[in-house]
C-alpha cells in the first residue's frame, strides 16, 4: 500500500478558511504521475460495467452497433479537449477544481461549481456501488445454483439480500477510502492491465462460441426493443451525442484533482489521449460485440455483463468474475465518483472536514440516493441521467475555461487563490458575473429535463430541440455570457 502525501508548504498570507493542508497546491516531490499513470488512471475508469453497457443502450434505442460505437467515440473525442485544457491549471498551479473556481466564481462563490459537480458525483457513486453489489448477488446466486433469497422491500423496489450485496460492496470501498488519495492512484496501476487483459479474454470466449465475427455483428437492433426500434439513427445520435459527453462532462471539471499529480503538461495531455477515447471506444464495442454473440449462443440478448458471467457457469469462474468485475467497479469508482465531493466537501469547511471525511459524507449520500432508481432503463439513463446533469455542468465547464485561458491567459495569481481579501474576493466572496452565466446557460434546458423526467406532461418543441444539445447549449452560452460580462467589469474584476 502507498505511502502518505509528504506535508505541503501553504501558500503565505493564506485565510485559514481556505486552505488546509488538502486544498495546498501539490508539492514538487508529489507530482510524479508520468504517462502511464495518467493513462491507467483513465483505463481503470473506463472499464466499466456502464461503459459496457453504453453503446449496447444506443443500440437498443435503435442504433446498428457500428454508429452506436461510433457515437461513443465522436463523444469522447469532445469531451478529451476540454478535459485536457481544464487539466492544463491542475498541472500548472498543483490547485484541485474547488482551488481553480474560485479564480472564476471567487473564493466563496466556487462552493457552488464544486458542490453542484459533487452532488452528480455522489449520484455516479451510488450507481456505481449498486452495480458492484448487483454483481456480487448475481454472481454468489450463480455459486449456489440458485437465485440469493430475501424478504421484498417494498419501499426501497430492491430485496433484503440485494441490499446486504449494495451494502458489503460499499463497505469495501469506504475501507480503501480510509487510506487517502495515494491508495487510488495504487488501485488504478494495478486494475488497468488486468482489466485489459480480463476484457480480451471475454472477447475471445465470445468470438469463438459465436463462431466468429460475423455472426457476432450481424445481429439487428435488438437488446430487448426489438426490430421496430432499427433505422432511428439520426432521433437518437444528437442526444446520444449529448449523453456520451455527459459521461465524462464530470471529469472534464474536476480533473485538476488528478493532473495536480502530473509531472509534466505532456504526462497529463498524452495519458489523457491514450487512456480516454481510445478504451472507451474498445470497452464499448467489447461491450456491444459480447452482447450480439449472445444473441446468437444463447438465443437472447444479455446486455448485463453480471448476469452473463453467472451464465458460464462454473465455481472457478464465478469466483473469478466477482473479483474482475468488483475491481472494474472500484477503480472506477473510487477515482471517478469520491475525489469531487470530498474535495468540494473540504473546501466547503477546511478547518473541519479532511480529505477521509470529505469521501466518507459522500459515500453515505451516494448509498442514500436510492441508486437502482437512475438506470431502470436506457432512456432514462441516457436522456434523463446522462444528459440531465450535461445541462448543468455544461454552463460550469464553459465559465472555468473561459476565465482560465480568455479572461486570464492561463496565468493566475496562486497564492490570491487562498485570500479571502486578495484579488478573487470580488463581491463578498462572489463573483455575479459567474453567477449569471450560470443561470444563463442552465435555463434554456431546464424544460427539456422537466418533459425527460415526466415532471411536466409536455413542452414546446424548441425547448426539446435545446434539450438534445444540453451540454454545448450550456457550454457556449455560458462561457459567452461570462466573457461578455467580465470585459463590462472591465479593471473592476481581478487581473
Amino acid at each position: 500500500m502507498p505511502s502518505p502525501s509528504p506535508a505541503r508548504p501553504l501558500p503565505r498570507g493564506a485565510s485559514a478558511d481556505l486552505i488546509n493542508d488538502d486544498l495546498a497546491p501539490t508539492s514538487p516531490a508529489e507530482r510524479t504521475w508520468r504517462v502511464r499513470d495518467m493513462a491507467s488512471l483513465w483505463i481503470g475508469m473506463v472499464a466499466c460495467v456502464p461503459t459496457y453497457m453504453l453503446a449496447g443502450g444506443l443500440v437498443e434505442l435503435g442504433m446498428a452497433w457500428w454508429q452506436a460505437v461510433a457515437t461513443v467515440a465522436l463523444g469522447n473525442v469532445v469531451v478529451l479537449v476540454p478535459m485536457v485544457l481544464c487539466g492544463h491549471a491542475g498541472t500548472r498551479y498543483g490547485i484541485p477544481f474547488p482551488v481553480l473556481a474560485r479564480a472564476s466564481f471567487g473564493t466563496a462563490g466556487a462552493h457552488v461549481p464544486a458542490l453542484l459537480r459533487g452532488l452528480v458525483a455522489c449520484g455516479w457513486f451510488g450507481i456505481q456501488t449498486w452495480i458492484g453489489g448487483a454483481a456480487i448477488y448475481q454472481l454468489l446466486g450463480a455459486l449456489r445454483g440458485a437465485p440469493l433469497g430475501g424478504a421484498d422491500l417494498p419501499l426501497l423496489g430492491i430485496n433484503l439480500a440485494e441490499l446486504v450485496c449494495f451494502l458489503a460492496f460499499w463497505a469495501l470501498q469506504v475501507a480503501i477510502l480510509v487510506r487517502g488519495m495515494e491508495s487510488i492512484r495504487w488501485l488504478e496501476n494495478l486494475a488497468a492491465p488486468v482489466l485489459v487483459l480480463l476484457g480480451g479474454v471475454l472477447f475471445v470466449w465470445a468470438v469463438v462460441r459465436a463462431g466468429g465475427l460475423g455472426p457476432m455483428l450481424s445481429q439487428p437492433s435488438q437488446f430487448g426493443a426489438g426490430a421496430a426500434q432499427e433505422g432511428r439513427f439520426w432521433t437518437v445520435f444528437l442526444p446520444g451525442l449529448t449523453g456520451m459527453v455527459g459521461f465524462w462532462a464530470t471529469l472534464s471539471l474536476n480533473i485538476p484533482d488528478f493532473t495536480r499529480y502530473a509531472r509534466s503538461q505532456r504526462d497529463q495531455i498524452l495519458g489523457q489521449a491514450i487512456g480516454l477515447p481510445t478504451f472507451m471506444t474498445l470497452f464499448s464495442f467489447l461491450g456491444v460485440a459480447v452482447t450480439s454473440a449472445t444473441v446468437v449462443i444463447f438465443g437472447e440478448p444479455i446486455p448485463d455483463p453480471t448476469v452473463l458471467l453467472g451464465r458460464l457457469g462454473g465455481g472457478l469462474t464465478v469466483v473469478l468474475s466477482l473479483l474482475a468485475l468488483s475491481l472494474a467497479t472500484l477503480s472506477t469508482n473510487l477515482a471517478a465518483n469520491v475525489v469531487s465531493p470530498a474535495n468540494a466537501l473540504v473546501n466547503l469547511r477546511p478547518r473541519r472536514i479532511s480529505f477521509r471525511l470529505g469521501a466518507l459524507l459522500a459515500a453515505g449520500l451516494g448509498a442514500a440516493i436510492f441508486p437502482w432508481k437512475l438506470i431502470e432503463s436506457s432512456q432514462g439513463y441516457i436522456f434523463t441521467w446522462l444528459v440531465g446533469y450535461s445541462a448543468l455542468l455544461g454552463p460550469v465547464g464553459g465559465i472555468v475555461l473561459c476565465d482560465y485561458y480568455l479572461v486570464r491567459r492561463t496565468v493566475l495569481d496562486a497564492e490570491g487563490l487562498y485570500r479571502s481579501d486578495g484579488p478573487y474576493s470580488y463581491r463578498r466572496g462572489v463573483n455575479p458575473v459567474a453567477l449569471l452565466a450560470l443561470a444563463v446557460g442552465v435555463a434554456p434546458n431546464v424544460p427539456g429535463f422537466l418533459a425527460e423526467a415526466g415532471l411536466v406532461e409536455s413542452v414546446p418543441a424548441l425547448f426539446a430541440s435545446f434539450y438534445t444539445y444540453a451540454w454545448f447549449l450550456g457550454f457556449g452560452l455560458s462561457a459567452l455570457v461570462y466573457w461578455l460580462g467580465m470585459r463590462a467589469a472591465g479593471s473592476r474584476s481581478p487581473a
